[in-house]
Formats: structure tokens, C-alpha cells, sequence
């Protein structure tokens, strides 16, 4: 077989929709192989025992895909599949496909995958339980096929994984199939709620043997069915590239020999060397690609064919399988690519990086940046990729992809990001988002340090107009500071620019701080007509919930319910719920809603905003310190001492890190003269607990999971006393005296969930 060199023009996919095209292949069943091995017989079992979790568990090359396809094609339930691969290794993305797969088996369900996008750190929290609840309540059984689960190494994957399994209603399954031992199994297991299908289940037989070798048009007498059984120990993988091999040897007493290598090393090379060396370069060199296309490939080699060698490859069952109907887009088998991938290292290791750059170069001219990332943090070219990841930043944040850009600045490194220092303050602007003082500090410093005199990558005007907005974000010099470096930012972003919106709404806030509301009202207004058009959805966030609280200040109800409306749908459609920039508009619409007297959508709004603390630290000092103030003010409204005066101990551990805040100082100290000779507004009073701290609500989440106490303290880098001691204050002011109980709780109060 060799690759043809001449071709009519192939056609690409668009830049809109290569991102879609990518999505759609992880969530459609992959094509069946003729001639394989039925597991038919496993399925029905696995399918008529009840379990709600079946795990398919073998190392590569048992079948454990082809297991899953059949499964898929004979299932009469409806049926979701994924396509796991290194990419998906997040909580929030796991959520999301499986929301999307659930979405495929259930069209009327349709919404819950986009309400699943760009979770970030509240997966476990908001996520796994929106989730959890939706499947619990499907209309008819269905069946979840996860193919590759062991691409997923990170704990809260298999946590989130977890909480989703618990709630699968009888007669539904979620099947996994994995390399690797699966963490939720042996709970579930315990509980009569598991079953798995291991290597002595998949291990095939002198039959099953002849079957393939019938398939591959190989005469096969039983003698040596035994004997290529006992050789392969009933490796499936074995069996078929021993067929293979049988078949190209073009002999008819061919068999396997004593003499022989290692039968697995063999095998592979037996088969490889027995290929064309032109198909065999194109076989080595597109192993870097999790999944081939015709264009793609071109690229990647620099020489046309690819999309007809990719279907002779199909046709000889060589171990590629198409991922849809159309044939255009395929992946190696997985045991076959880290085969090649070995052999591209041994032979060939100077050409890996330029395969990843070409790769990368394709993905970013077909719309697919993210992509191109992903190839780009497999070669040298840090600086390249890092002014990609900082031209991303502001969509991917506007998206609610938190945990993407952390996970690209993580895979990147500090050297990296240190050596373009407009990445270095986008790190520390994320890091204050997320409540994380000390990385936030850092990465200022750094910013502050360095030298650059090109225009950054990510829009900004320049580094130092960048920088000064950090600075002011921050606000670690006080507010005539903040001001003063809001004012540079202001001054140096053009009209054109996207963070311009950001500039001017640290402007507003500095305004405030230093007495000047009306100038405030103005930067915030303009701030937002830039937000929205700029797409900076943290920009429209804040300035619309401080325009609210404004004007709710001189009595103008109907313009504060306006902008209240445009923040809560901003952070509705970006998933923002969770995070520090919500906390002011959550205050907002609890106070809102105290003024309409509907004290149930009051009550809710709280626990909304209340939800935001753990991320709301002195990182930014005045969001954190003006939320607390405002949802203290709504909290002693209806009656609840111990909130309020927990909210003004949370404001003063702020005062104490950040003490020139301005005239926030004095609206505090003036509400706590209020709170101590005052009598409390008796506007359905209740008497109440103290809020779970922000400790106590990081905690809260893992309570749904299966985790020991230790297990819990490992994830949350804290101690097993310490751990111990919040469930022990988490029961207490929740009114429980159990795991279930709490997380029953919590759920009802809002505290979890969506």
C-alpha cells in the first residue's frame, strides 16, 4: 500500500465549527469492526444484573472499546457515549460531557449540558448535584457508555464521577471502561450496586480464536487455535494481529513457533514491518494526534493523500477505527498508538516537536486555538504558547473556563510565564478571582519586575497600563493608590481595546473608596456599555451590581431591579455563581428582593451570595468587604444577629489585611454602631445558627463524595483534625448528625447544587 501523490482538492472544516466537529466525535459511538468477537453474552449479563455502575476494567488491548460499541449497538434503552481523552482530565469538562451524552440519549432534556459549561472550582458544589438530580429523574432507563476512563488522573474527576453514579436510578447504568482500577467501584460494589468486568472475562478462547482467524480469511484447525490461544494467554489484540499476520504470510501451514519473541513485541512488529515503509511513516508520524482527518494529517506531514490512505488503513483493519459516518475523522487503536508513539521516540525523535508545531499551526488557522495550545505545550516554543494562552485569557474567562486557563498556565510553568510578563499578570489577576492572596501577590511582584516593551498578546495596551490594573485590583497600597493606578489604566487603554471595560470599572471602585459617587456612576455605566460589547463578563458583573446598590441608595427601586437583572443573567449564562465576583450582585438581588417583601427569593439570594466567600478574600479587599456589608445589612433586616455579626468578623479579618479602604471603613463602622444600640428589624425574625464559614462551605461539597476523613484532608491540603473539626461544626449548625443528613441539608438550604 502507498500513498498516492496526487488528489482532488479536500475540503476543511470551517473555523466556526471545528471545535464542534472535535465535540461531536468524543460523544458518538465509534464505528463497529466486522468480524470481531461478539461479547454479547457479557453485555446481556452485565445489562440484566441490575447494577447501576459497571466498570469494564482490563489492561490494553482486551476489548474493552469493541466490548462498549457492541453494547452501544445492541442496547434498546437510550444511550449516551464519551470518548474520554487527555483533554477531558477536569471535573467541570467531565460534567459537561456527560451532560452532553445525557442530552444525546434524552433530547427533551436538552439544556442541561449549557448550563454545565465553565464550572471551574465549583464542580463538586454546583455541578456533580445539578447533574445528580437530572439523571436521578430521567423519564425512561438509559445507558452511559464512557470509553477511556483511565485518561482521567485527577481526583476531583473521580469525585465528581462518583456523586453522578450515586444517584443513577434503577434500571438506568453509567458503563466505564478503563486501563485502571475505577475509585467509585468498590463502594458501589459493596453496596450491591456495581459490577465488573475484568481481563478473566475478556480473556478469549480456542473459539474465539478460529473466529477471528475466519474473519481474516485464514484457515485455522483447532490444533492451532489452541496453540495461537495458549501463545497470545487469549489477549484479543494478540489473536487479531496474529490473523493479521497469518494473512499477509501467505502460507497455509503458518503457526506460531517456540522459537519466537515475546508474542505481544512480536506481534507488533510482525505487523509493522509488514506494511509499506510510506504507510508506516504515516502511521508513526500521525500518532501524535489523538484524531486523524485527512487535512490535518496533510499538514502534519506536509504531503497530500491522507484522506485516501486513511481509508485503505480503514479497509486493511489496520487498527484505525472512523469516529463517524462520513470517514473523515478516525483514531488509532489505543494499544497501536503508544506502539507507534514508541516507535516514533526510537526512530525519529527530533521530528516530534515539529509535528506538535505543524499540528498546532493547523489548529489555529481552523479555528480551534485551544487545540493548538494543547500541541504547543508538547514542544519547546513556551513564549509562542504563552502569548496564545494570554490572547485566550479574556474569552476563556468571559466563558467560565477557570479551570482551563489554570490548567494551561499549570502545564505552561512559572519559568514560562515569568518570561512574558503579560501572562504573569493574568496570572495574578486569576489568582485575586479566585481568592488566592499570596499567588496573586507574587505574580504582581513579578509583573512589577520586569521589562517589556512589545504590545501583549492579550489586548492590552501595554504592559504597563496591564500591570497598573493589577496593582489596583489588588489594592495592597490603599485607595488614593488604587486610584491613582486605576487612572493610568484608564488613560492607557483605547476605546478599541478589550480591557478597557476592566480599567474603567477599577476606576469606578477607586471613586468610591475616596468619596466620589457620581464620578463612580459614570465610570460604571461606561464600564459596562464595554463589558458587553467586549464580551468581559466580569466587568458587566460588578459595575451593574454596584449601579444597583446606587440606586437603591436614592430610592430609585425599578432602575436597581434593571441592573440587578442584567448581573444575575450575566452570571447565570457565563456558570460565575461561585465565584468572588458574584458576591456584591448576590447582595444586590437579596436586597432586592427584602424590598419587595418576598422573603423566600430574599432568603435564596443570600444563600447565593453566601456561597461566594470562600473565594472572596482580601485578595480584593473592597468586593469582599462591600459584599459582606450589604449581606450583613440584609441579614439584620430579617432578623439574623449571628450572620450579621459573623459577616462584620469576616470584614474585619479584611480591615486588618487591608486597612485604608477608604470611606468603606466608615460605612462599616457605621453599620456596627447600628447593629450594637439598635434593636434588630423584626421582619420575619427567626432566630439562627452561624453561617458556615468559608472554610466550612469548601469543605461541604466532599460530604456527598465517598471519601474517608483523611482522604478529604489530602484533597484540601488541610489536616485530618482540622477536617474533623469543620464536619463536627458543619453538623452542628446544620442541625444533622450524619453525612447524608448534612448533605440532605445543605441541599434544601441551597448550600449545594445549582
Amino acid at each position: 500500500m502507498t500513498r498516492r501523490a496526487e488528489r482532488r482538492p479536500e475540503a476543511t472544516p470551517s473555523p466556526r465549527a471545528l471545535d464542534d466537529v472535535l465535540l461531536d466525535l468524543k460523544l458518538s459511538v465509534p464505528q463497529q469492526h466486522p468480524g470481531l468477537v461478539s461479547r454479547a453474552e457479557l453485555t446481556d449479563t452485565a445489562r440484566d444484573s441490575g447494577a447501576r455502575a459497571v466498570g469494564v476494567t482490563a489492561p490494553a488491548g482486551y476489548g474493552k472499546s469493541t466490548l462498549l460499541v457492541e453494547w452501544a449497538r445492541r442496547e434498546q434503552r437510550r444511550t449516551g457515549w464519551i470518548s474520554l481523552d487527555p483533554l477531558d482530565d477536569d471535573p467541570g469538562t467531565l460534567l459537561f460531557l456527560l451532560a452532553s451524552a445525557y442530552e444525546r440519549a434524552m433530547p427533551e432534556q436538552a439544556g442541561l449540558a449549557g448550563a454545565l459549561r465553565g464550572l471551574g472550582t465549583a464542580a463538586l458544589a454546583r455541578g456533580a448535584p445539578y447533574v445528580a438530580s437530572a439523571l436521578s429523574q430521567a423519564p425512561v432507563p438509559f445507558v452511559l457508555l464512557v470509553d477511556d476512563l483511565h485518561e482521567l488522573r485527577t481526583p476531583a474527576c473521580h469525585d465528581v464521577l462518583a456523586v453522578v453514579l450515586a444517584a443513577i436510578a434503577p434500571g438506568s447504568q453509567v458503563v466505564t471502561a478503563s486501563r485502571h482500577e475505577q475509585p467509585h467501584l468498590p463502594l458501589l460494589r459493596a453496596a450491591g450496586d456495581a459490577l465488573e468486568i475484568t481481563t478473566d472475562d475478556l480473556t478469549l478462547d480456542s473459539r474465539d480464536a478460529a473466529r477471528i482467524f475466519s474473519a481474516a480469511h485464514v484457515d485455522l484447525t483447532p490444533e492451532q487455535a489452541g496453540a495461537v490461544t495458549e501463545r497470545t494467554e487469549g489477549w484479543p489484540v494478540g489473536l487479531r494481529l496474529a490473523a493479521m499476520i497469518a494473512r499477509e504470510g501467505h502460507t497455509e501451514d503458518w503457526e506460531l513457533t517456540g522459537e519466537d519473541p515475546f508474542v505481544a513485541d512480536y506481534l507488533h512488529l510482525a505487523v509493522f514491518r509488514g506494511l509499506d515503509p510510506t504507510v508506516r511513516e504515516f502511521l508513526r508520524r500521525t500518532a501524535i494526534l489523538d484524531r486523524l482527518h485527512g487535512p490535518l494529517c496533510d499538514a502534519v506531514l506536509q504531503e497530500p493523500g491522507s484522506t485516501s490512505l486513511l481509508r485503505q488503513l480503514e479497509a486493511s483493519h489496520a487498527f484505525l477505527s472512523p469516529l463517524d459516518r462520513r470517514r473523515e475523522w478516525y483514531r488509532h487503536h489505543t494499544l497501536f498508538r503508544d506502539f507507534l508513539l514508541a516507535e516514533l521516540r526510537r526512530t525519529e525523535p527530533e521530528l516530534i516537536e515539529k509535528l506538535h508545531l505543524r499540528a498546532a499551526d493547523w489548529f489555529e488557522a481552523h479555528g480551534s486555538p485551544g487545540m493548538a495550545v494543547e500541541h504547543l505545550l508538547a514542544t519547546s516554543q513556551r513564549h509562542r504558547c504563552a502569548q496564545l494562552v494570554a490572547g485566550l485569557a479574556l474569552k476563556t474567562y468571559g466563558e467560565g473556563q477557570i479551570a482551563v486557563l489554570r490548567r494551561w498556565l499549570s502545564a505552561l510553568g512559572d519559568s514560562a510565564i515569568e518570561a512574558y510578563p503579560p501572562l504573569a499578570v493574568l496570572a495574578g489577576r486569576m489568582a485575586a478571582v479566585e481568592g488566592e492572596t499570596t499567588e496573586a501577590r507574587r505574580w504582581a511582584a513579578v509583573a512589577d519586575a520586569s521589562s517589556f516593551d512589545l504590545t501583549p498578546a492579550d489586548g492590552t495596551a501595554s504592559l504597563a497600563s496591564s500591570r497598573a490594573m493589577l496593582r489596583a485590583l489588588l489594592c495592597e497600597d490603599g485607595a488614593a493608590q488604587m486610584l491613582s493606578d486605576a487612572e493610568v489604566a484608564a488613560e492607557a487603554e483605547p476605546l478599541w481595546s478589550p480591557w478597557r471595560g476592566t480599567a474603567l470599572w477599577l476606576l469606578a471602585e477607586a471613586q468610591l473608596l475616596v468619596g466620589a459617587p457620581d464620578r463612580a456612576a459614570s465610570s460604571f455605566e461606561e464600564a459596562t456599555a464595554l463589558g458587553l460589547a467586549a464580551g468581559n463578563t466580569e466587568t458587566v458583573v460588578l459595575s451593574e451590581a454596584s449601579l444597583a446598590l446606587a440606586a437603591m441608595e436614592t430610592g430609585r427601586w425599578d432602575d436597581a431591579a434593571t441592573h440587578v437583572r442584567l448581573a444575575q443573567r450575566t452570571i447565570e449564562e457565563h456558570r460565575l455563581a461561585d465565584y468572588a465576583i458574584s458576591l456584591l450582585a448576590g447582595a444586590a438581588a437579596a436586597r432586592l428582593a427584602l424590598h419587595r417583601a418576598d422573603l423566600v427569593e430574599a432568603d435564596r439570594q443570600l444563600v447565593r451570595a453566601m456561597r461566594c466567600r470562600p473565594s472572596s478574600s482580601f485578595a480584593l479587599p473592597y468586593l469582599a468587604a462591600r459584599g459582606r456589608l450589604h449581606l450583613a445589612k440584609v441579614y439584620w433586616a430579617r432578623g439574623d444577629r449571628a450572620s450579621t455579626r459573623h459577616l462584620l468578623r469576616e470584614i474585619d479579618d479584611v480591615l486588618r489585611h487591608r486597612p485604608d479602604l477608604g470611606t468603606l471603613v466608615d460605612e462599616v463602622a457605621e453599620f456596627r454602631a447600628l447593629t450594637t444600640t439598635a434593636t434588630t428589624a423584626t421582619t420575619g425574625a427567626v432566630p439562627h445558627e452561624a453561617p458556615l464559614t468559608p472554610a466550612e462551605l469548601r469543605l461541604l461539597p466532599y460530604l456527598q463524595t465517598h471519601l474517608k476523613i483523611a482522604e478529604i484532608a489530602d484533597r484540601l491540603r488541610i489536616s485530618r483534625n482540622t477536617v474533623a473539626t469543620e464536619v463536627s461544626a458543619i453538623y452542628r449548625k446544620l442541625g444533622v448528625s450524619s453525612r447524608s443528613e448534612a448533605v440532605q441539608q445543605a441541599t434544601v438550604l441551597g448550600l449545594l447544587g445549582g
